[in-house]
């Protein structure tokens, strides 16, 4: 139960109108939801138009409004204008009535709450769009103006933290991929520097023994499927893996498949370069067939280098998979015909060198992003939940 007065959404805001198209032929501009960053409501591009080419669907608005997309309302895009323009009418232009701030009405649009509750007033399986009557009714807590504000700002500040640690990551990750380029070449125009080998000529490429559900356990040695295999690729601990038995583990291992340091470990459905260099001698073991292994040789490949270039290589290779199936996947023959750069030694040595000191600096970013991350999802959850 709130510690503040609950009012109806209708009571605070109210869907504006009005719509005034400029006489002249001057630009002006038009926001559509892809143009919009989900979860941030940040503008990821401008794009301007003439007055003549707005068409029928469209609504007005300026920086009094609030800006709220009924389309998919789970993607939660919701925006704080900062100027006048003119929308795709699957964006509500929210006019202020009085009592309530509009950066606080965003902050309460956005929440886990609202979102939740929001997703489940639509109409429409393929396209679902919010029911604006139901929108209308809900329950929003309204405090003070100024406990508003204090609110509005504290959550603004997070959000602020959030965006440029996150641009900070995107940061280091263009610098190793500008260092890599001028080491040895585009890997997505395959405009290489050095001679390409087959990845099955200097690699053993394969996956594990089955594990069935039924040998889970509920403590004991972690077990990793894709999903895990992606958290760990991008520097996070799995959060929910299955466990199997220590006597299981040592069955399975003692047939020479144990996952060494200095494997890479990727899952078959690798559509966003969720490869993940083995780094640690703790026990573990993976799911066969949706997780495939390399054990490069390593008197040729340097691991580190070796992990981001397949990360890369499978972000160009993916999309060109075909598929009988629903989802297209990678297949071991597919790995061992892929062709892997091969630069010198000592230069893979330089690049894993620069890698590892770039993702020290990324982690420590990481570290900070999540904590910010958990502190906003606190305050959410203690002022809307």
């Amino acid at each position: 139960m709130s510690r503040w007065q609950m009012v109806r959404l209708g009571d605070v805001c109210e869907t504006r109108h009005d719509r005034t198209f400029p006489l002249s032929e001057e630009k002006v501009w038009l926001l559509n939801l892809d143009k919009i960053e989900p979860q941030t409501g940040k503008i990821l591009a401008y794009e301007y138009v003439k007055s003549s080419e707005l068409g029928q669907s469209i609504c007005q608005f300026d920086d009094s409004n609030v800006l709220y997309s009924k389309l998919r309302p789970y993607l939660n895009k919701v925006v704080l204008p900062e100027k006048s323009g003119f929308a795709t009418s699957e964006l509500i232009p929210l006019s202020i009535k009085n009592n309530i701030e509009r950066e606080y009405l965003a902050a309460f649009l956005r929440s886990d709450f609202f979102v939740a509750h929001i997703s489940e007033k639509v109409a429409g399986a393929k396209m679902p769009r919010v029911i604006m009557q139901d929108f209308y009714e809900t329950a929003i807590p309204l405090p003070p103006l100024e406990v508003q504000r204090q609110m509005a700002a504290t959550l603004d500040k997070c959000t602020v933290i959030i965006v440029k640690h996150k641009a900070m990551l995107e940061k280091y990750d263009l610098l190793i991929k500008s260092r890599f380029v001028e080491m040895f070449g585009d890997i997505s125009s395959e405009d290489y520097k050095f001679k390409t080998r087959k990845l099955g000529e200097v690699a053993d490429v394969g996956s594990s023994h089955r594990v069935f559900t039924t040998e889970f356990v509920d403590k004991g040695i972690p077990f990793y499927r894709g999903t895990e295999i992606g958290e760990l690729a991008n520097g996070k601990k799995p959060q929910n893996p299955y466990y199997i038995s220590e006597e299981h583990y040592n069955r399975l291992i003692a047939e020479d498949s144990k996952p060494n340091v200095g494997d890479l470990l990727m899952p078959s459905i690798c559509n966003k370069g969720q490869v993940w260099m083995v780094d640690t001698d703790t026990p573990f073991y993976y799911k066969d067939g949706r997780v495939l292994s390399i054990r490069p040789d390593k008197k040729i490949y340097n691991p580190k280098y070796l992990e981001y270039f397949m990360r890369e290589k499978t972000l160009v290779e993916y999309p060109k998979l075909g598929s009988g199936s629903t989802f297209a996947e990678f297949k071991i023959f597919l790995l061992k015909e892929m062709d892997v750069l091969t630069p010198p030694f000592s230069l893979q040595e330089q690049f894993a060198a620069f890698v590892r000191k770039t993702d020290a600096a990324k982690a420590k970013v990481r570290e900070s992003l999540e904590k910010t991350e958990t502190l906003y999802k606190s305050l959410m959850q203690e002022y809307f939940g």
